[in-house]
């Protein structure tokens, strides 16, 4: 019966390991100005950025601009961030972006448009700016993966942006890969391997207690 125990927790480690957040920052140039819809943010920032080799995987969304990044320049940038996570168990997340985005920009949850600005937005680094900060309210997320997208436009001068979650109502906190462990979406190769050899062992324990000769 030990030996099932011990299998069945290998089983449970496997399913409960979690993954950081993985957050992909990429910048473009781009000489539009505000646009009239979610869509056009997100068309407009896509085609800047497909034609731009600016691209980095940050280990914290806090305080991040293309000239830190990149040593690029503060004039006529296109911003994009997608940021992948994922969650063990369904709840409750909320969302806000400190950005500096002087022709407004939007955010997609799930590639679903949650917020939406066209004015110039630069935030000073304070959540009290709210006409200047995205502010996205309790979202109900099913377990699984989720991506989260932003997108902006700059006309000057690349200010230094952030990006948090709150989960279940706790405090906001900056999306890190060091720090955020939201979930578990796909297991690693090494799990895999240690669920499997957990399954294995409780069926050679059970194949034993048949084979084995009744007193």
């Amino acid at each position: 019966m030990k030996f099932v125990k011990l299998a069945a927790l290998a089983v449970a480690m496997a399913f409960s390991t979690a993954e950081a957040a993985v957050i992909t920052f990429q910048t473009g140039y781009s000489n539009a100005g505000a646009q009239g819809s979610a869509i056009e943010y997100r068309d407009v920032v896509e085609a800047a950025v497909a034609n731009s080799s600016h691209s980095t995987v940050l280990n914290n969304y806090d305080i991040v601009s293309n000239q830190s990044l990149f040593g690029a320049g503060a004039n006529h940038i296109a911003f994009k961030s997608t940021i992948n996570f994922g969650l063990d168990a369904a709840g409750s997340y909320a969302f806000r972006a400190g950005v500096d985005f002087g022709n407004g920009g939007a955010v997609f949850l799930d590639g679903q448009a949650v917020a939406f600005k066209s004015s110039d937005m630069w935030w000073a680094h304070s959540y009290n700016n709210t006409n200047s900060v995205f502010s996205v309210g309790s979202q109900a997320l099913a377990a699984g993966n989720h991506t989260l997208t932003i997108y902006g436009l700059e006309g000057c001068c690349d200010g230094g942006q952030q990006v948090q979650f709150s989960a279940n109502g706790a405090a906001f906190q900056s999306f890190s890969a060091d720090t955020l462990r939201l979930a578990a979406a796909v297991p690693e190769p090494e799990t895999y391997a240690m669920m499997l050899g957990g399954l294995g062992l409780v069926g050679a324990i059970a194949r034993r207690r048949r084979g084995k000769p009744a007193a």
